[in-house]
């Protein structure tokens, strides 16, 4: 299971990966980090030889927002963090200070709202790296590979907004369309009402970090989603 902070559970008693771990009795690597996306993988040589290794491989889709691109670069491991503007970006955008944007996401906001139409440029390089980015990565994971959509809603026609709620950024089903190729199979796990509504009950942690823990999928989210993946994964074994 390789995917961002979701896939991890850094709040979750028992994250999906586990689920389905004790519901198939066979054993599950759960490879995610928080806020990692293609990039976290592709520089960590260990942990693609692990995935490699592996039957099948889930890969939870992620944003294309944070990671490296021809216009900005972010952190090697914490990967939504902001790190610097490349000379395309400030020709792009030549009236913005970005001394004091330290998030990708807020980045992209200033960017918007800066002026709608040159961030519609700026979309169209973040989705063709993330792409290249997926390519490259499923090309080094096993022959079976299960795409996780684990969003708050389905996936969009049109992916163009800075929706605030769980799920990847600025991915479309166009974009998730060109990477189901032989082996490559798409499961959206899009949460019940009822899971919604119960985001926080089977969650840990503390007072100062209720805000971050709010906004990640609740355990009942969790255990949907370990419930759609275990019957595809049980006929791939």
């Amino acid at each position: 299971m390789l995917g961002g902070s979701p896939t991890f559970g850094k709040y979750v008693t028992t994250p999906y990966p586990q689920l389905v771990e004790q519901a198939l009795d066979r054993p599950v690597a759960n490879l995610g980090g928080l806020n990692a996306g293609p990039d976290f993988y592709l520089s960590d040589p260990a942990t693609l030889a692990v995935a490699a290794g592996a039957q099948v491989a889930v890969v939870q889709i992620t944003g294309a927002e944070a990671m490296t691109n021809p216009l900005y670069t972010v952190h090697s491991r914490r990967n939504d963090r902001f790190l610097m503007g490349t000379d395309a970006l400030r020709d792009l955008y030549p009236e913005v200070d970005f001394a004091d944007i330290h998030f990708t996401r807020h980045l992209l906001l200033v960017l918007q709202r800066t002026d709608a139409d040159r961030f519609g440029a700026v979309l169209q390089v973040l989705k063709a790296n993330w792409l290249d980015r997926m390519r490259a990565l499923l090309a080094l994971l096993p022959r079976h590979r299960l795409l996780l959509w684990l969003a708050a809603s389905g996936v969009p026609d049109q992916a163009e907004t800075l929706d605030p709620d769980f799920g990847p950024l600025l991915i479309d089903h166009r974009m998730l369309a060109a990477l189901q190729v032989e082996g490559t199979r798409l499961v959206q796990a899009v949460p019940s009402d009822a899971a919604k509504s119960d985001s926080i009950a089977g969650l840990l942690f503390p007072e100062t970090e209720a805000l971050q823990a709010r906004c990640e999928p609740g355990f009942a989210v969790h255990v949907e989603a370990a419930r759609l993946l275990q019957p595809v994964l049980a006929a791939l074994f």
